[in-house]
């Protein structure tokens, strides 16, 4: 895996919209804590474009030339996407694995955005950060996301070691090392007999994120991911707090059946880490780097082992 260069204070740092539409004053808010971050977000007028349909931030052909415009602008030092929503995939088939290798840049966001990360780390071997955009999270400042993790994987050129946070909690126990791979898992599975596939090599760690998804829906994901192959080859699992995911009048949880779900699982299982869609502050991940799960009762810890940025 090739891993991009730190961001450091002063850097300019390309602020794209792959997916969805959003609002003026969340992206507002998100410049002013990317400024407060130490970084010059870059950007022009044409990221505010609306599709037709009203739910897409412009055509894709404009949501691909600004991703490559940036990896091709030596002045820029890393790309942030605004927000998640729909439309990533669609910019896809637009994109250069050759030029986003060289390029070699950070490129943060999470849910809907986990299209583009599976396309770096799974098909153009770098690193990518599943982080805080700007929409509900770095325009929240310290209450949407975790500064601490993100300057510890995306600013510092050393393993960020453990990552460890209230909630979590261990279904299996275990230890085992794998490569740190995964998103949102609709988009995973939406990737599925597309060029874009998600396609992780034996004995990953899968980190498996997920919001508004009924309990019986989440049983839909796993089984597929079984029946697929891809469950088998993962070492270990980390599932996130699956926020909103309990049925309606919390007759069943959506960790219930995880639980459940995963009972025969054959590696340790972490849940409740606090990165993607969380309650609270959103903890940044790199993706595609070596990672120890600590599947331990007393102390359920995920250790990054490996630099993610040089």
């Amino acid at each position: 895996m090739r891993r991009p260069r730190a961001l450091q204070s002063g850097d300019r740092v390309a602020i794209v919209a792959p997916a969805s539409s959003f609002s003026r004053d969340e992206f507002d808010a998100g410049i002013a804590e990317v400024r407060h971050l130490g970084f010059e977000p870059v950007f022009d007028d044409s990221i505010f474009e609306r599709t037709a349909t009203g739910y897409l931030a412009g055509s894709a052909e404009r949501r691909a030339a600004a991703i490559r415009a940036a990896w091709r602008d030596p002045a820029i030092a890393g790309l942030i996407a605004v927000r998640g929503g729909y439309g990533s995939a669609q910019v896809l088939p637009l994109l250069d694995p050759a030029e986003a290798r060289a390029a070699a840049k950070p490129f943060i966001g999470y849910s809907d955005l986990t299209a583009m990360l599976t396309f770096l780390t799974i098909h153009c071997d770098l690193v990518a950060f599943h982080g805080p955009m700007l929409d509900g999270r770095l325009g929240r400042g310290q209450d949407g996301y975790d500064r601490a993790s993100f300057e510890r994987v995306v600013c510092r050129a050393e393993a960020a070691g453990e990552m460890r946070a209230p909630g979590i909690e261990t279904l299996h126990r275990g230890d085992v090392t794998g490569r740190l791979f995964g998103g949102t898992v609709t988009q995973l599975l939406a990737s599925l007999g597309t060029p874009y596939a998600f396609n992780p090599p034996d004995g990953y760690v899968l980190f498996f994120d997920e919001v508004g998804e009924r309990p019986y829906r989440l049983d839909r994901m796993v089984t597929q991911l079984r029946q697929t192959g891809l469950l088998g080859r993962a070492a270990a699992i980390v599932v996130g707090e699956l926020p909103r995911c309990d049925e309606p009048g919390g007759s069943l949880l959506g960790r219930a059946v995880m639980a459940d779900v995963l009972a025969d699982f054959h590696g340790p299982v972490l849940m409740g880490f606090p990165s993607g869609h969380t309650a609270g502050p959103q903890m940044t991940l790199p993706f595609g780097v070596m990672c120890r799960v600590v599947a331990d009762p007393h102390h359920p810890t995920l250790v990054i082992e490996e630099a993610a940025v040089q």
